[in-house]
């Protein structure tokens, strides 16, 4: 039951960046609210990797331990929710959900993540996490070895390539139009045998989200393993840009090394605010968010 009061900080977004904050801050007696719809952006991706404690673990059970953990410190509240408008007050902010219902507090972290904007291309969506992959880091070393696709252009394309090259000898680099790569990243391709296709992708063929061919437009069908996919991305909640957060050319919410955003009173933790996207990244942004809020808050009041 959530009761009408006054919060020391609302936290929007209850996955890996605003648990560990409300964490820090329930540790610290504050009285915070999480708002949580339930819709964790890697909730199809089946394992975690790169997470000391927690490698190879399922998402869904690093967050389920995560709310049971949070949940015993009683200045935390819990909002099945979601957050759809926001804006600063005389003594804060207040924030108002899809049911109508409005909360005040003194501070915002927005843990809010973000939305992949996915190809309109049959199969993607469904391989999406699971073997169509964003990140050498998270999901290389369980594809390491294998016939592996990137699916990407440019400046991207050559970066995730370069990683990958050391995880496998067999890469395709899939650019779906004509490749945009200087004569020297050419003759690097060329050096480790990386070929370049330019035909447009026009289907990922799958058993249960596992890639086995990649269709291209002009009928011809590879074998792949894995392919990796630079999507561009949207922030996951408007909030941010109606609260005036400054945003990176990226499209990331600015944050400084404590966190805050460009409005003071904000901050911004986990994929909404880096391109370092993991669940022990999202960890140690909530806990530093956390505890700046909780350092602002003692400045006030101390």
């Amino acid at each position: 039951m959530i009761s009408e009061k006054d919060y020391d900080t609302i936290i929007i977004g209850g996955s890996y960046a605003g648990l560990s904050a409300a964490m820090a801050l329930g540790r610290s007696l504050r009285n915070i609210l999480i708002i949580d719809n339930g819709n964790p952006c890697n909730a199809q991706t089946p394992h975690s990797h790169n997470f000391l404690t927690q490698d190879g673990e399922k998402p869904a059970v690093i967050a389920k331990k995560a709310w049971e953990q949070v949940s015993k410190y009683h200045t935390v509240e819990f909002l099945n929710g979601l957050a759809v408008d926001g804006k600063q007050t005389a003594d804060g902010f207040s924030i108002v959900t899809q049911s109508g219902e409005t909360f005040s507090a003194k501070k915002l972290i927005l843990a809010t993540g973000i939305s992949d904007t996915l190809p309109d291309i049959k199969g993607f969506a469904e391989c999406w996490g699971i073997s169509v992959i964003h990140c050498p880091y998270c999901h290389g070393y369980e594809f390491r070895g294998k016939n592996t696709g990137i699916m990407a252009n440019g400046e991207r394309a050559f970066h995730i390539t370069s990683l990958v090259n050391n995880l496998t000898d067999t890469i395709s680099v899939l650019t779906s139009g004509n490749a945009d790569f200087s004569a020297e990243q050419m003759e690097k391709f060329r050096k480790h045998g990386i070929q370049i296709i330019e035909t447009p992708v026009a289907e990922i063929e799958h058993e249960n989200g596992h890639l086995s061919h990649v269709v291209f437009a002009d009928g011809r069908k590879l074998a792949f393993d894995a392919v990796y996919a630079a999507v561009p991305f949207s922030q996951h909640s408007d909030i941010p840009v109606l609260l005036g957060c400054e945003l990176t050319e990226q499209g990331h919410i600015k944050v400084d090394m404590m966190q805050k955003t460009t409005i003071d009173g904000v901050y911004a933790c986990g994929d909404n605010s880096s391109m370092m996207r993991s669940v022990a990244w999202a960890v140690a942004t909530g806990n530093i968010a956390g505890a700046m809020v909780n350092s602002a808050l003692t400045g006030e009041t101390f």
